[in-house]
C-alpha cells in the first residue's frame, strides 16, 4: 500500500515536470519566432526561457546539421528534443506502472 502511494506520488511528478517543460519548450519557440517589443518583463522572461530550455536543445543541435531553406536556416532541435523528451517520459511512466 505504502509503495502503491509512493508509486503514484512519482508518477504525477513525472507526468507534472514533463508538461511544464514542454509548455516552456513551446514558449521558447514561440519567443523565438515572434520579435517582441524591449520591456524588461518580457526581457527576463526570454533570458528564463532561453536559461533553461537551451541547454536542453544544445544537445540536440550538435548532433543535427543546420538545415537551410531558401537562405533561412530552420531549427530542427526543438521537434527532435520534443520526440526525445516524450519517448523518455513515456519510458520512465512504463517503468514505475510496471513497478506497480
Amino acid at each position: 500500500m505504502l509503495l502503491a502511494d509512493a508509486i503514484g506520488t512519482a508518477i504525477s511528478f513525472v507526468n507534472a515536470f514533463f508538461l511544464v517543460y514542454l509548455i516552456l519548450i513551446f514558449a521558447y519557440i514561440l519567443t523565438s519566432w515572434i520579435p517582441l517589443p524591449y520591456n524588461l518583463w518580457l526581457n527576463r522572461v526570454q533570458r528564463f526561457l532561453y536559461d533553461v530550455v537551451d541547454p536542453y536543445l544544445r544537445l540536440f543541435r550538435r548532433l543535427l546539421p543546420g538545415l537551410s531553406v531558401g537562405g533561412l536556416g530552420l531549427d530542427l532541435s526543438p521537434i527532435i528534443g520534443t520526440i526525445v523528451l516524450i519517448l523518455v517520459w513515456r519510458l520512465i511512466v512504463g517503468g514505475l506502472l510496471a513497478l506497480d
